[in-house]
């Protein structure tokens, strides 16, 4: 009965199944030596401490569970998934999920306004908060570069780190306040990313991508080599902390926050005026960028994204239209690092290394180019997620007392992002709203929609 079952079904014999079963054993088990073999000198040895030597702890037991999750992963891909380009989701379907994706957006809105008086919320909930959203502000402006210009860009923390120096040499130095730094801090970031626009106007693909790799090293680079006026891999410490319309968050003085309201001195009042910061920058970031989608120049990025050469036959200036992306998507990094800047007080080269941008990039791809809900959502799946396993407590027990699950956060993005390209290879959210259409609007497939080649 069961290979009638099987038969009828999936119009095979029982003996055709059994050689494809046999050849997905075969390759789940080729794939999952391959990667156990390769995770030898990663995995097998770890450093430790001990009396101020170092010394190589084994542990040969994470080969075997290495194999085991890749052949597994590998065997359900080949006897689900074979022959197929990812998992294709029926019309209605994908459909019903683009207008949940609208649903799930306002949703989050409302949590996110409300989330401070929440009663579970407390100072941790705060800041893995605010750091999601600095993320999502990122990958927001990063999505303009990338997702709707076609344009990929791997030195984006170049502006960011250019909007975080702004603020703190202009706060520190010259004594202007938050709101006065941050347009300032927008508009040297920009002014950047015109810099950087010039040089790669006729750059495309990896060649375009490895020139914005280089500009986003040079700019950490310089920032640890000038000391006089960087401060160099010191960094710059005492940058001032934004007011709350002039009262400041102090325990005690005259013009203070607690005082004005008579209410208790409470330091949370402080982190919370920083989440809705973020919170309005990031919120202002989604609205510039979707009035800026129906306007000429975001069809112009649509259109440079789809083919360069028909652009140009159009008689859409590409030179424009490649600088006005590269220097918009740096205003909104500028504005991300002036925040981040204040919120945490010091900044120095090493919070702007390469790592920054390929995680602000593998949101993007995550999420979906061209998917304003996608990059939230990867951000608090990869930022929110990470943060989660930490406190996890079962796996310590599992793994040791000195497991560290974030320890293994760059294997866990890149786990992340292959199972993403095998299965959902246009990202999680994969379908799209057409920026002008005629009639009624309907969500398409981003199968209609090209990646776009820089």
């Amino acid at each position: 009965m069961a290979g009638a079952a099987e038969t009828a079904v999936g119009g095979k014999t029982e003996t055709t199944i059994g050689t494809d079963l046999t050849a997905a054993f075969r390759t789940a088990a080729f794939w999952g030596a391959i990667f156990a073999v390769l995770s030898v000198p990663i995995l097998t040895v770890q450093t430790a401490e001990s009396f101020n030597t170092l010394k190589l702890v084994p542990r040969w037991w994470l080969l075997p569970a290495t194999f085991g999750v890749v052949f597994t992963v590998v065997f359900l891909r080949q006897v689900l998934f074979a022959g197929t380009d990812g998992v294709k989701l029926p019309t209605a379907f994908s459909g019903a999920l683009g207008r949940a994706g609208d649903y799930l957006g306002w949703g989050l809105l409302l949590l996110a306004l409300a989330l401070p008086f929440l009663p579970s919320t407390n100072r941790y909930t705060l800041d893995v908060a605010i750091l999601i959203l600095t993320y999502v502000m990122l990958g927001w402006g990063l999505n303009i570069v990338v997702g709707l210009a076609g344009l990929l860009d791997l030195g984006y923390v170049a502006f960011y780190a250019v909007g975080a120096y702004s603020y703190a040499l202009l706060a520190t130095h010259f004594g202007l306040s938050f709101w006065i730094c941050l347009p300032l801090a927008g508009i040297l970031a920009a002014l950047w990313g015109l810099i950087l626009g010039f040089p790669v106007l006729r750059l495309r693909g990896d060649y375009l991508a490895i020139v914005t790799l280089a500009f986003g090293e040079i700019i950490r680079i310089v920032l640890l080599n000038w000391v006089s006026f960087t401060n160099g891999p010191t960094g710059v410490s005492g940058i001032p902390r934004p007011s709350f319309f002039g009262l400041e968050f102090a325990a005690s003085g005259d013009n203070t926050f607690a005082g004005f309201f008579g209410i208790p001195y409470l330091p949370i009042h402080r982190i919370i005026w920083l989440y809705y910061i973020i919170l309005l920058l990031a919120l202002l970031t989604n609205l510039v960028t979707m009035r800026l989608r129906r306007l000429p120049v975001g069809r112009a990025w649509e259109a440079l994204r789809e083919d360069e050469i028909a652009c140009r036959s159009l008689g859409i200036n590409t030179t424009n239209t490649k600088l006005t992306a590269f220097a918009i998507g740096a205003m909104f990094a500028g504005f991300a690092g002036s925040f981040f800047a204040t919120r945490q007080g010091f900044i120095s080269p090493e919070s702007f290394n390469f790592m920054e941008s390929a995680t602000i990039l593998a949101i993007v791809v995550l999420g979906g180019l061209g998917s304003q809900i996608g990059v939230v959502v990867a951000s608090i799946a990869m930022i929110g997620g990470i943060e989660m396993l930490r406190n996890l407590g079962f796996l310590k027990e599992i793994f040791g007392p000195s497991f560290d699950p974030t320890q293994y956060r760059i294997l866990i993005f890149g786990s992340i992002l292959v199972a993403i390209m095998v299965w959902r290879p246009r990202g999680i959210i994969s379908t799209r709203t057409p920026t002008v259409s005629l009639g009624k609007t309907k969500t398409i497939s981003s199968d209609l929609v090209k990646e776009g080649h820089g």
